[in-house]
């Protein structure tokens, strides 16, 4: 039995810059966290050669190729593993239209999970890279890149894309106290609405062409929050942070709604230096930085959507239980 936990993120700032329309010719970059919200797979051995996944539905099938599930068919493509398993995926978080990147911790957390099985350790690059190629070349999903990295690497990073397919993984190593500071401001609240982030991604690479000037500028914000992190100014993640919600609003028309103006607009008259919405946009969950003294201030004032208090996970994916036993030989 193999036991995998790979964490989901919080995009920050440069968002969108991470799709291959964009970076390839332009390069893109984008600041992320790992947060301490996961995504378990399971992987046990099974005496039959039949594949049983189980994850909000429940699949049993002679043949990898009959799989619903097309994450899982593909990553057991990818391993090699071709049956007498039962898979199966847990989520700390509802998985559908989170806005934290679960769908590319699936991918990250199965990869692991199954190569692990066949007995072969992999690096967090190739199981960013790899997660890629599933999610992007062969399902065909209108996706960037930047979750499958924040779900392999963890921390906090400073992603560089492009310009043409390279990628470079910056963790950002903060002393110690900016590091805690980064993570007391960070605050999360449930919209208490899902989307499905295909339709407002779709729309945002159909509209590329005409969106270079706010795509240029949301790179350049990560750039200036990165920086200013690195100085120890943790106001320059906020700051940063709001000015790349107004650009990022005009990247596709449902990226927000009089609902998430309303509360962005609240949390910022609250006190905190910045907010958005997470992921695609359109639901999911409220970012917000703010400093600790005026946290109460915009609690009071969101006291209608749920928090979900996080941590920053420094790790990234990992194998948390890793059982051989050879007992059908």
């Amino acid at each position: 039995m193999i036991i995998t936990q790979t964490p989901l993120r919080v995009g920050l700032v440069g968002g969108g810059t991470d799709l291959p329309d964009f970076y390839r010719e332009h390069g893109g970059r984008v600041l992320n966290a790992a947060i301490d919200k996961y995504v378990y797979v399971v992987v046990k051995q099974r005496f039959d050669d039949d594949v049983y996944v189980n994850y909000s539905s429940k699949e049993v099938v002679s043949r990898v190729e009959d799989l619903q599930h097309e994450l899982v068919r593909e990553a057991m493509h990818m391993t090699g593993v071709r049956g007498g398993v039962e898979i199966t995926t847990l989520a700390d978080i509802p998985s559908a239209g989170s806005g934290l990147g679960s769908s590319s911790a699936v991918t990250v957390g199965l990869l692991h999970a199954l190569f692990a099985y066949k007995g072969r350790q992999v690096t967090a690059e190739e199981l960013a890279d790899r997660a890629c190629a599933i999610e992007i070349d062969r399902c065909r999903k209108p996706i960037g890149k930047q979750d499958q990295y924040a779900a392999a690497y963890g921390g906090i990073c400073d992603l560089h894309f492009g310009p043409g397919d390279r990628v470079v993984v910056d963790q950002l190593d903060l002393a110690s106290p900016v590091r805690r500071q980064v993570q007391d401001e960070l605050l999360l609240f449930y919209t208490g609405t899902t989307r499905k982030a295909d339709n407002i991604l779709g729309e945002q690479k159909a509209n590329i062409g005409d969106r270079i000037t706010q795509l240029v500028q949301l790179r350049e914000l990560a750039a200036e929050a990165s920086a200013g992190l690195r100085e120890g100014d943790v106001d320059a993640l906020g700051v940063a942070l709001n000015k790349s919600w107004a650009a990022k609003r005009e990247l596709a028309s449902g990226v927000s709604n009089s609902q998430i103006d309303e509360a962005v607009e609240s949390a910022l008259a609250g006190g905190a230096t910045g907010a958005k919405v997470t992921g695609a946009g359109g639901g999911g969950f409220l970012l917000v930085v703010c400093p600790l003294e005026r946290q109460r201030a915009v609690r009071e004032r969101l006291a209608a959507m749920k928090e979900l208090p996080i941590k920053i996970d420094p790790f990234g994916s990992r194998v948390v239980l890793n059982v051989h036993r050879d007992i059908w030989s």
